[in-house]
């Protein structure tokens, strides 16, 4: 089973961290908080493509985990 798309919803202190596999299925949704973010993102392999929501604090997480070897997709909000 290989990862097709981790979805991450930012928020203020605790973020929401989904992993969806080729199959469709979820297989984890877990809270995590802001610390320990990068930490949870290190987990996975790399060229992973991450989806985010565009929000204020997006365009930072994006650039961060992009130098960490992950693809990065910034959905707007109204999707």
């Amino acid at each position: 089973m290989s990862i097709k798309v981790v979805g991450i919803d930012l928020a203020k202190h605790y973020f929401q961290v989904c992993v969806l596999f080729n199959e469709n299925k979820v297989t984890s949704n877990k809270k995590v908080t802001r610390a320990k973010l990068l930490d949870a993102v290190r987990q996975f392999p790399e060229n992973t493509l991450i989806a985010m929501e565009a929000c204020g604090s997006s365009n930072y997480w994006a650039r961060t985990i992009e130098k960490m070897g992950f693809s990065i997709r910034l959905i707007p909000p109204q999707h």
